[in-house]
C-alpha cells in the first residue's frame, strides 16, 4: 500500500481541542510568501509611470488602466473567490491562484504594447483574487483559537510589508533593469510557492458541497467591480461624470440584485444572515474606516512628501516605511497578539482605531509643531501600532463570526472590504484635498504643479504651496475624524455583540 502524501490528506479545521499540526508555521511562511506578491502588485507600478510613458508611449488612460485592471478584477472576484474555495478545496485554489498570478506576470513582463500589458494585468487580478482569499482562509483552517490572533497578525504585516515596499522594490529594479522586471521578479516566487504549498498546505474544504451559485458569482463580480471602478475614476473623471454615474449605477444595481437573489437560494454564495451578527457588522464597519484612514492618509502623504517637503519618489516611500516596519515589528514579536488577548476583540479594536485617528491627526499636524520629518514619524509609528493592534482584530472578528467551513467566503467578505475601503478613502480624502486646494489657490488649477506652472512670481508660488499644505492638512484630519468615529462604533457593536453571546449565570438557590 502506498502512503498518501501529508500534503494530500484532509485535515480537519484546528481548534482548541486537536493537536496542532507541527508544520503550521512553515505553512504560514508559505501563504505568507504568497500574498507578498499580491500586494507588492498593488503599489509598485507606482513608481514606474514615467517609464512606461517613454518606452510603451501609454497615455494617461492607458496608464489608469494598467493600474486599475488589475485593482478592479481582483476586486471584482474576491467574494467568488473565496466561495469557490470553500466549494473545490482551499489548497487547489491556492495553487491555482499561483499558477495563474505567475502566467499573467510573465505576460506583463514581455508585453510589447499597452493593450497586452493591461489584459496581462487583469488576468494577475485573477490570480490575485485566489490568493487573497485562500491565503487567510488556509491560516483559519490550520491554527487554532489560541494561536490564531498571532498567526493573523503576521499575514496583517506582510500585508502592510508588501504595501510599503512596493514603490520602494519598484525603484530598485528601475534603477537596475528594464520596466519588464518589475513583473518578471515574480516568476522565482511563484515557482518556490507552487513546489511549497504542493509538499506543505493541507487540502480543507466545505463540510457540506453546496450548488454553484452561478449567478450569484456574477451579480457580485459586476457589483464590486462597476463600484471599485466608480470609486477609483471619480477624481480623474469627476464624479458627475458618465463613465462614474454608469459605474456607481450599474453597481448599485447589481448589488441590490445580489442582496435579493442570496436571500432566496438554497444555497448562497454568501448568507446574508451574517449580517445580523453585531460581531459581524462591527468587525465590517471598523474594516471599512480603517483602510479608508489609512489608504486615504497613505495616497495624501506621498504627494506632501514630494511636493511640499521636495523628496523624490524613491526617498518618499523610504520615509513612509516607518509605518510598515511599526506593523511588522509588533506583528512578528507577537506584542500585538498578547495584547490583544488582553483586551479582547473590542478593546484592540478601539485602542488601535484610537491610535491610528492620533497617528493621522499628528501627520496632518506635523508641520505646525516640528519642522522637517520628525513630526511625520511620530504620526507613522503611531499608524503603524494602530494597524498593529486593529486590523489582525478585526480580521479574527470576521472570521470567527463566520462558521469555520465558509472561512474561504470570510476571507472574501474581509478582502472586499479592505479593497474597497482603501479605494474609498484615496477618492474621498482626494476629493477633499481636490475641493480645499481649488478654494484656496489664487489661480485657476486642477493640480499643485499646474498651479506653480501658472502663478506669476515667487511670492505667489509660496502661497500656492502652502495652500496645498492647507488642503493636504484638512483631508488627512477628515481621515483622522472617520477613524476615530469608526473605532468607536465598531468596539460599541462589538462589546454588545459579546456581551450578548456572553452565557446567562444561572441563579443559585439556597437549599435551606
Amino acid at each position: 500500500m502506498t502512503a498518501t502524501p501529508a500534503a494530500e490528506q484532509p485535515t480537519a479545521p484546528a481548534s482548541a481541542g486537536t493537536a496542532r499540526d507541527p508544520r503550521r508555521w512553515l505553512i504560514l511562511g508559505v501563504i505568507c510568501l504568497a500574498q507578498l506578491v499580491v500586494i507588492l502588485d498593488n503599489t509598485i507600478l507606482n513608481v514606474a509611470v514615467p517609464t512606461l510613458t517613454a518606452e510603451l508611449g501609454a497615455t494617461t488612460a492607458d496608464v489608469q488602466w494598467i493600474i486599475n485592471a488589475y485593482v478592479l478584477v481582483q476586486a471584482g472576484l474576491l467574494l467568488t473567490a473565496g466561495a469557490a474555495a470553500d466549494r473545490y478545496g482551499r489548497r487547489r485554489l491556492l495553487l491555482t491562484g499561483l499558477a495563474l498570478f505567475g502566467l499573467g506576470s510573465l505576460a506583463a513582463g514581455l508585453a510589447q504594447d499597452t493593450g497586452q500589458l493591461i489584459a496581462a494585468r487583469a488576468g494577475m487580478g485573477v490570480g490575485g483574487a485566489l490568493l487573497l482569499t485562500t491565503t487567510l482562509a488556509v491560516a483559519v483552517q490550520v491554527f487554532d483559537d489560541e494561536e490564531r490572533v498571532r498567526a493573523i497578525g503576521i499575514w496583517a504585516a506582510v500585508n502592510a510589508l508588501g504595501f510599503a515596499a512596493g514603490p520602494l522594490a519598484g525603484g530598485v529594479l528601475l534603477d537596475h533593469f528594464w520596466w519588464g522586471s518589475l513583473f518578471l521578479v515574480n516568476l522565482p516566487v511563484v515557482a518556490l510557492g507552487l513546489v511549497a504549498v504542493t509538499v506543505l498546505v493541507p487540502e480543507s474544504r466545505a463540510e457540506r458541497s453546496q450548488r454553484p451559485d452561478l449567478l450569484g458569482a456574477l451579480l457580485s463580480t459586476v457589483a464590486m467591480t462597476s463600484l471599485v471602478y466608480a470609486v477609483v475614476s471619480g477624481p480623474d473623471h469627476g464624479w458627475t461624470s458618465p463613465y462614474v454615474l454608469a459605474g456607481a449605477g450599474l453597481g448599485a444595481c447589481a448589488l441590490a440584485g445580489f442582496v435579493l437573489w442570496e436571500r432566496r437560494v438554497t444555497d448562497p454564495m454568501l448568507d446574508m444572515g451574517f449580517f445580523r451578527d453585531r460581531t459581524f457588522t462591527g468587525a465590517v464597519f471598523g474594516a471599512v474606516l480603517i483602510t479608508f484612514g489609512s489608504g486615504g492618509a497613505l495616497y495624501l502623504l506621498t504627494q506632501q512628501l514630494q511636493f511640499v517637503l521636495g523628496y523624490g519618489p524613491l526617498e518618499a516611500g523610504l520615509r513612509t516605511a516607518p509605518f510598515a516596519l511599526t506593523v511588522v515589528l509588533l506583528n512578528f514579536t507577537g506584542l500585538s497578539a498578547r495584547l490583544s488577548t488582553r483586551l479582547g476583540i473590542p478593546g484592540a479594536v478601539a485602542l488601535g482605531m484610537t491610535l491610528l485617528a492620533c497617528g493621522l491627526a499628528a501627520v496632518a499636524l506635523a508641520g505646525r509643531v516640528v519642522d522637517g520629518y520628525g513630526g511625520l514619524l511620530v504620526g507613522l509609528v503611531l499608524m503603524g501600532v494602530g494597524c498593529a493592534f486593529a486590523n489582525p482584530a478585526m480580521a479574527v472578528a470576521v472570521l470567527g463570526a463566520i462558521p469555520r467551513e465558509k472561512a474561504g467566503a470570510g476571507a472574501g467578505i474581509e478582502g472586499t472590504v479592505t479593497e474597497f475601503g482603501s479605494g474609498l478613502g484615496v477618492a474621498v480624502l482626494g476629493a477633499v484635498l481636490s475641493a480645499r486646494f481649488s478654494a484656496l489657490v489664487p489661480v485657476t488649477a486642477a493640480s499643485l504643479p499646474a498651479a506653480l506652472a501658472a502663478a506669476d512670481s515667487a511670492t505667489e508660488r509660496h502661497t500656492v504651496t502652502r495652500a496645498f499644505g492647507s488642503a493636504l492638512e484638512t483631508g488627512q484630519l477628515v481621515g483622522a475624524a472617520a477613524v476615530l468615529t469608526g473605532g468607536l462604533v465598531a468596539s460599541t457593536l462589538l462589546r454588545r455583540a459579546a456581551r450578548t453571546a456572553a452565557p446567562t449565570p444561572v441563579p443559585v438557590t439556597d437549599p435551606a
